[in-house]
């Protein structure tokens, strides 16, 4: 099972519409997927019409009394499973402090699943905290949106920073352009420059689009409800450059 999570320190640059469009994607195309909504705010959940609560929240899972076999829910969608958001998941740093090796419990608690899926995807709050660095710790490759601005692209300069002197060297670093708006000069003019500096950068760019905000309407993956459009299609070659990265 790979291990692929969403994040960036910046909130609002389009993590939890990545997650849940490169889950569909790659569950369309037959891959055993499960997104992991690791954000308090249950955006992930939202979207999929689960309700946004584990029995017993963050500590039962902590505490093993509580497996992620138990709290999966099925989505509408074949092949694609869903584990729910909890209020309770902002305590997580708290619960895990005092156990043994407190960076590894994420992934301590994703190993019971690991034959069942071939896919984990987390979607994770914006923030560098403990439970990030179990996300950090667990993952194979972070899925990295950039908004074409400049405090997003600092964003993404600060997080490297912190890779050079953390833990994290075993990542593959998977950055792209989100919300992407060729009418506007900043954004083509970092468009053209970032990857020049970065050749980790993938190809594909998630225009901005009012179709992707209708998401939060349809309550459904873009490729779902408007699988023609030009959202739909960027989507699913952002899951074609990933999965030739995480499974070659």
């Amino acid at each position: 099972m790979k291990i692929l999570a969403t994040y960036n320190l910046k909130g609002g640059v389009g993590k939890t519409t990545t997650a849940v469009n490169i889950s569909y994607q790659a569950a369309k195309e037959g891959f055993r997927t499960l997104l992991w909504d690791l954000d308090p705010q249950g955006a992930a959940s939202f979207y999929f019409r689960i309700k946004p609560r584990i029995k017993g929240g963050t500590r039962a899972l902590v505490k093993r009394k509580i497996a992620l076999d138990d709290v999966s829910k099925a989505t509408d969608f074949e092949g694609l499973d869903l584990i729910p958001s909890d209020f309770s998941f902002r305590h997580f740093d708290q619960d895990v402090i005092d156990t043994k090796r407190p960076v590894r419990q994420l992934l301590k608690l994703m190993r019971p699943v690991s034959q069942e899926y071939d896919l984990l995807v987390l979607d994770s709050a914006p923030s560098i905290s403990l439970a990030a660095e179990n996300i950090f710790y667990a993952a194979d490759a972070l899925l990295i949106p950039l908004i074409p601005t400049t405090l997003s692209v600092r964003t993404y300069s600060q997080l490297l920073t912190y890779f050079q002197k953390s833990r994290g060297s075993h990542l593959i670093l998977l950055p792209f352009f989100s919300m992407y708006n060729k009418k506007r000069p900043l954004h083509r003019m970092i468009k053209e420059a970032l990857p020049k500096e970065h050749a980790e950068m993938l190809e594909t760019i998630i225009p901005e689009s009012k179709r992707v905000e209708l998401m939060g309407v349809e309550r459904a993956p873009v490729g779902h409800f408007a699988p023609q459009s030009k959202q739909a299609g960027a989507y699913s070659r952002l899951w074609r450059e990933v999965r030739e990265r995480i499974f070659s």
